[in-house]
């Protein structure tokens, strides 16, 4: 029964995604940003939203005396795996992914300052309200400095646009109460679950939560690349995987003090960080990402899973 309550739980957050997701694109199209912003910051939140709908509800459990701190880091590093690992990889198969140099280094060089900069609060075993505020911080500036110059206000001006623009945000409330509703009947579930299999909640985390809250993003990316539209899937990828490491573990400790479970310092956050450099340096080439080093990523990813179940 809970096994079914988590499926249903992670089919809402997918579904009230989609609906989140269809209300920005149509925000970003009515102010005409680019597709790269576009995948960055509006698709990587808008598909983001289930990591940080379970992140602040397992973080006011916490508030409330409970113990889901590994709901929280696991979904996050859980979801950055199945996204550089999984999703790349699929994508990859399907079509040649490239990005120019410049973007390569600089959201690149983002990632894996996030990565680092996390794994250095979670160090001392829990991440505290400030240490989450300073992720927060380090996200905003990112986006500010993404945005500063590529939003028009021009394009909102008029009764037609912002008539086109109520209907965008009617999309996103819809979503976004969908999305908190199944949060909440995910974390139950997988608490449930875990504890009914005598199974640690990290690996529930990893595994379930966190590829399954990357389904948005792999649809995302899978129609991207079938349309020809490679620098919006990537820009989905690269942007989704800075808010996963950010956003959701920022929130949920400043919301109460989150664990951060040891074995996840030493195992998950080194390896999300590993082969977000393997996939960086791939880029760095002129032919970018094609067929075989995508298979590559997805055999890393698959062979970490099957060896995180097996020592389960």
């Amino acid at each position: 029964m809970e096994f079914l309550a988590l499926i249903a739980g992670l089919a809402g957050l997918w579904l009230g995604t989609e609906a989140t997701i269809r209300g920005a694109v149509a925000v970003a199209e009515r102010l005409r940003v680019s597709e790269f912003i576009v995948g960055v910051v509006v698709l990587s939140v808008g598909s983001d939203l289930p990591e940080l709908a379970i992140a602040v509800d397992a973080a006011i459990k916490n508030l409330q005396g409970g113990n889901a701190s590994d709901l929280v880091v696991g979904s996050a590093l859980g979801s950055g795996l199945g996204q550089i690992g999984f999703v790349m990889g699929v994508a990859g198969t399907i079509g040649v992914l490239t990005l120019p140099r410049r973007i390569v280094y600089g959201h690149g060089g983002m990632l894996l300052g996030s990565l680092a900069l996390l794994g250095l609060f979670g160090l001392d075993g829990q991440v505290s309200t400030t240490e989450g505020l300073s992720l927060i911080i380090v996200y905003a500036i990112y986006v500010f400095l993404l945005l500063a110059d590529a939003i028009d206000p021009q394009q909102a001006n008029g009764e037609e646009a912002r008539g086109r623009l109520s209907v965008s945000f009617l999309y996103l409330t819809i979503g976004l109460l969908i999305v908190i509703f199944s949060a909440e009947l995910t974390v139950s579930s997988a608490t449930k679950l875990a504890l009914a299999l005598n199974v640690e909640q990290s690996l529930i985390a990893i595994i379930i939560i966190g590829l399954g809250s990357s389904l948005p993003e792999l649809s995302i990316s899978v129609a991207a690349i079938m349309k020809r539209r490679a620098s919006l899937s990537v820009g989905n990828l690269v942007g989704s995987n800075v808010f996963d490491t950010l956003i959701p573990v920022g929130v949920a400790a400043v919301i109460a003090d989150l664990e951060f479970n040891a074995s996840m310092l030493r195992i998950e956050l080194p390896f999300l960080f590993l082969l977000t450099f393997v996939v960086l340096l791939l880029f760095r080439r002129e032919q970018g990402i094609r067929k075989g080093e995508a298979a590559i990523i997805l055999s890393l990813y698959l062979g970490y899973v099957l060896l995180k179940a097996l020592s389960a």
